[in-house]
């Protein structure tokens, strides 16, 4: 993605919308109107004013019947891929999903018998554990390093791990989720040597990936592996840059004809394969008319998590902010409070009605982590962080 700004003046993350009574997951699970939810991964920014326009549009339509993938849905993902990352995008490769864990699941069933080995850099998000539980297969954890505030990729295990006989696929998170890590082209670029050497399928979750507050480069995994395109499967999704989640579209980049038509047909036999006017819209909205709203909310994504890091070094200089590359999702160390983080996590929300994430939910190994969504106007982050400073001031 370019590193050009946009103008901050256009669009308005500062103002801060009512959600609750809205059938929303983050802030109607809650009873308690006085609970802050900075947790689960959608963001509290109205999304992009042309997504609105499109989706509006087909509302003032007034029939919501069903609907068949428009030739623009298939043209805003090619144009997309090819502006932002310089990727090649074919039509013929391009799979319709509602969501990208339905399509995970879809991708696992399809490809992989039960007992399969599926290889997994933890922590990781959740998700995957259940689609993995639920399709039969068995997580083939591969835990980070975490030294000096960083994680990296322990790639001696990693190769062990690849090298199982009942090893089929390596599930990569990219950029990794709840890490925030951005892979670079060199950590890229071993994981493919070892795929390769085992001959393993490759499916990249890249669903964060126009995420970046700090305009790193993003390697889409089939850019890497371009002559390993046979084994290599993209999921992706406007819904996490965007804020669309709840219209259910996403799609599946798979060049391989045999391995793409046995996803079409799990994809089908669970009845997955429909989509709906407002998801196409949206995604067709999103992907060509949009960029600069995204730049400037990658700007702004910034500037909250230098808030962050900045109230921390002035308030808890012993908890570590780890560096966000990618995703709107803060991850903090906080094994100075003296707490595991399911105790953090729920004193947190007794003490002070501040909802976040422990790391344990994603196999964390070292128990010290909380994830906090940092995709919300300032004043509410300032208003969360307030509310952490009362409940854990006394603990140092």
């Amino acid at each position: 993605m370019s590193t050009r700004q946009s103008n901050h003046t256009t669009f308005n993350f500062d103002e801060v919308v009512d959600r609750h009574n809205t059938f929303s997951y983050k802030w109607d699970s809650f009873a308690d109107h006085d609970i802050l939810p900075l947790w689960v991964a959608d963001m509290d920014f109205k999304t992009a004013p042309m997504i609105q326009e499109a989706v509006m549009k087909v509302a003032a339509h007034g029939i919501y019947g069903y609907a068949t993938e428009p030739e623009a849905f298939y043209d805003a993902i090619i144009g997309f891929h090819k502006r932002h990352y310089e990727g090649v995008v074919k039509r013929e490769s391009i799979l319709y999903a509602p969501g990208v864990v339905p399509a995970l699941s879809a991708v696992l069933q399809g490809l992989f018998l039960n007992g399969d080995e599926v290889v997994v850099l933890t922590p990781a998000y959740n998700n995957f554990f259940s689609s993995l539980r639920n399709s039969g297969l068995y997580t083939s954890e591969c835990p980070l390093i975490y030294q000096n505030g960083v994680y990296s990729i322990d790639f001696e295990s990693l190769e062990r791990l690849c090298a199982s006989k009942k090893a089929r696929c390596l599930l990569l998170c990219n950029p990794h989720n709840p890490s925030g890590r951005l892979w670079n082209k060199e950590e890229l670029e071993r994981i493919l040597a070892i795929v390769k050497k085992n001959n393993l399928i490759v499916i990249s979750d890249e669903i964060h990936c126009d995420i970046r507050p700090n305009h790193k480069n993003f390697y889409p995994f089939y850019k890497i592996a371009d002559d390993y395109w046979d084994k290599v499967i993209t999921l992706c999704s406007p819904s996490k840059p965007f804020n669309i989640a709840g219209l259910h579209c996403a799609y599946v980049l798979c060049d391989n004809k045999d391995l793409r038509e046995r996803i079409f047909q799990s994809i089908n036999i669970n009845e997955i394969c429909d989509g709906n006017a407002f998801g196409y819209a949206a995604l067709i909205a999103a992907y060509t008319k949009c960029d600069d709203w995204l730049y400037a909310l990658n700007d702004y994504i910034q500037k909250n998590y230098m808030y962050l890091v900045e109230f921390m070094r002035m308030n808890f200089k012993d908890l570590i902010v780890l560096p966000l590359e990618s995703t709107y999702l803060a991850f903090v160390d906080c094994k100075a409070l003296g707490l595991c983080d399911v105790e953090i996590k729920e004193k947190l929300l007794k003490e002070s009605g501040l909802y976040i994430n422990d790391g344990s939910m994603y196999h964390c190994k070292e128990k010290s982590f909380i994830r906090i969504n940092l995709a919300c106007p300032l004043c509410v982050l300032k208003d969360a962080l307030s509310r952490f400073k009362k409940t854990f001031t006394k603990k140092l």
